[in-house]
C-alpha cells in the first residue's frame, strides 16, 4: 500500500503509518475486515496489530508542509520507494492511495505518467507481474465529503485480497 506522506498526527507522531490520524480509522478497519491485519483498530505501535500480506508505504518519507508534497520532494524520495517495489515479489498488488501515489509508483517502475490513468477502483498491469490497484486516499476529506465510502475502500482491499489469492 502506497499513502501520500506521513501524518503530522499519524505516523510523524508515532511511528506507524496511519496510527492516531482520521485516515487511519477507515484504512485499519477495511484491512482488518479483508484479513491484511489482525487488528481493527491502530492505537500505537506495541498494541499487537501486525499486518498480514501487506505492508505500507508512502511517496514521500518526510512530512511535506501543509500536508501535500510537492513534485519535487516525490522525486527526491523516489529511491525509496524503487527499493521497496523491488523487494515485492512476482504477483504482487499496490494499492494507490491517491493520485500523487499512482504517479509515484509509476515513477518508481519508470514507466510514464500516462501509462495508467489514477481512477479511483482502476486497475493497472505493470511491469514484473506486479498489479496496481487506485483508491481515493481515505483522508477525512475524502470520507467526510463521501467521495470514498466505506464499502467503496472495502471493494479495493477485497480486490487486493482475490488477487494475492490468485
Amino acid at each position: 500500500m502506497v499513502g501520500l506522506a506521513p501524518g503530522l498526527h499519524g505516523a510523524n507522531r508515532t511511528g506507524r503509518p496511519f496510527t492516531g490520524d482520521h485516515a487511519g480509522i477507515l484504512l485499519y478497519r477495511t484491512l482488518h475486515e479483508t484479513g491484511f491485519a489482525t487488528r481493527a483498530e491502530s492505537v500505537a505501535p506495541g498494541d499487537g496489530l501486525r499486518l498480514v500480506d501487506c505492508r505500507i508505504s508512502n511517496a514521500v518519507k518526510c512530512l511535506p508542509p501543509g500536508n501535500k508534497p510537492l513534485p519535487d520532494e516525490v522525486r527526491r524520495c523516489n529511491r525509496y520507494l524503487v527499493r521497496e517495489i523491488g523487494a515485492l515479489a512476482p504477483g504482487a498488488v499496490i494499492v494507490a492511495l491517491g493520485g500523487v501515489a499512482h504517479g509515484a509508483v509509476l515513477e518508481a517502475l519508470s514507466l510514464k505518467p500516462g501509462a495508467g490513468r489514477f481512477s479511483h477502483g482502476a486497475e493497472h498491469r505493470l511491469p514484473g507481474g506486479l498489479t496496481l490497484l487506485d483508491s481515493y486516499h481515505c483522508s477525512r476529506l475524502n470520507t467526510n465529503t463521501g467521495r470514498l465510502t466505506p464499502a467503496m475502500f472495502s471493494r479495493v482491499m477485497a480486490r487486493a485480497r482475490h488477487l494475492i489469492a490468485g
